[in-house]
């Protein structure tokens, strides 16, 4: 079976380097904020490019705390996407704001700056732009609307670690990006984790302070509310010690989207994802208008595939009552997308093999 996806498989292709920097946290003297957080922090930043890096619990955790150390709550409305996961729409709801869903960009599934401009109104404070499968969203229009409506823009890059635009790396175009290191994500540790990334010293002096009970440095009284949102050491020493193979494994997911174009691009049926410089691909995703045929033969075939995100979020109980424009593009790409593996240690040398079982099945499903 080749599965869609499977975190332990590239922990075992390290393990010798993680578990030397495991069995350094356990023989140390500090499992909550000590030098591990700390030199992850300070390498993560330099290789994002910003000034600061907070670690944190979880990706939905740095979204959240970053809207709140921005001044976003309770009569604000922030503008998102509504084709993302979950997480991104209730991190909004914790700040006591309110998500606006706008519509993606068909082509690169990503928000489009013009649903944007025309959602903007008098409560909107922030944009939420999500680079959705290591895609990059239009930054430049997107920081001209926030700049001329005096918006927050958070770039939530929980899938678009090491991603580029124009050269420039994503979460270094709005006030702070909030990053995911879910075990499945380019770069992904065991177990939950986040980070904010910033280049305003006060705005992170602001969430290190909310991620650890409102704590001053040096401190342990609450100068005002916090939360327990902090990355813990053995997370961080692992992500430390990927952080250094993540350009490489990113070529390697380039290169496997661009064998699988090669196979696929042929097939007028299938939508295939933009081929856009920087992309990282976490995830491969096209799209069939069968695309539940598709996913079962895939796994009668033995390979794995899965659905990011059906339905759009616009749709969850959770969200009913959160405006959203008519979003027929969310609503087909959701009816629609199917993740094929991209994972270096899985994808690798397979592409050929799933190719060929979705050639198969479209042929069949054509006569």
């Amino acid at each position: 079976m080749i599965p869609q996806a499977a975190p332990p498989q590239r922990i075992a292709r390290f393990r010798r380097e993680i578990d030397a920097a495991v069995a350094s946290v356990l023989s140390g003297t500090s499992y909550i904020l000590g030098s591990a957080v700390a030199s992850f922090e300070t390498a993560f930043a330099r290789y994002n490019g910003s000034s600061h890096c907070i670690g944190v619990a979880s990706g939905t955790d740095a979204l959240a705390l970053a809207l709140r150390a921005l001044g976003i709550g309770p009569g604000d409305e922030v503008i998102l996407p509504a084709l993302t996961f979950a997480g991104s729409a209730q991190a909004i709801l914790h700040c006591g704001a309110q998500p606006k869903f706008v519509e993606v960009d068909p082509r690169t599934r990503c928000i489009d700056p013009a649903a944007v401009a025309d959602a903007i109104n008098g409560r909107s404070a922030a944009i939420v732009p999500v680079h959705l499968f290591g895609h990059p969203c239009d930054m430049p229009a997107l920081m001209a609307l926030a700049d001329r409506h005096q918006l927050v823009v958070v770039e939530d890059c929980a899938q678009s670690h090491g991603a580029t635009l124009d050269g420039r790396s994503l979460g270094t175009f709005g006030h702070a990006a909030a990053y995911s290191f879910y075990p499945t994500k380019n770069l992904g540790c065991i177990g939950d984790g986040g980070a904010i990334v910033t280049s305003d010293p006060g705005l992170a002096d602001r969430l290190r302070s909310l991620r650890n009970y409102g704590f001053a440095p040096g401190e342990r009284i609450s100068r005002t509310l916090g939360f327990n949102a902090r990355l813990d050491e053995l997370q961080a020493a692992i992500l430390l010690t990927l952080l250094p193979h993540l350009e490489a494994s990113n070529t390697e997911r380039r290169t496997i989207a661009s064998h699988y174009r090669a196979r696929l691009e042929h097939c007028p049926a299938l939508g295939l994802p933009p081929d856009l410089e920087g992309c990282v691909y976490h995830q491969f995703a096209l799209t069939y208008r069968d695309r539940d045929g598709l996913m079962a033969h895939l796994a009668a075939s033995g390979i794995g595939s899965a659905i990011h995100y059906n339905p759009g979020l616009h749709r969850h109980p959770a969200f009913l009552g959160c405006e959203a424009s008519s979003l027929h593009a969310t609503d087909a790409l959701s009816e629609t997308l199917l993740s094929l593996p991209i994972q270096p240690e899985i994808a690798k040398g397979a592409v050929d093999r799933i190719a060929d079982a979705v050639l198969a099945f479209v042929e069949a499903d054509s006569r």
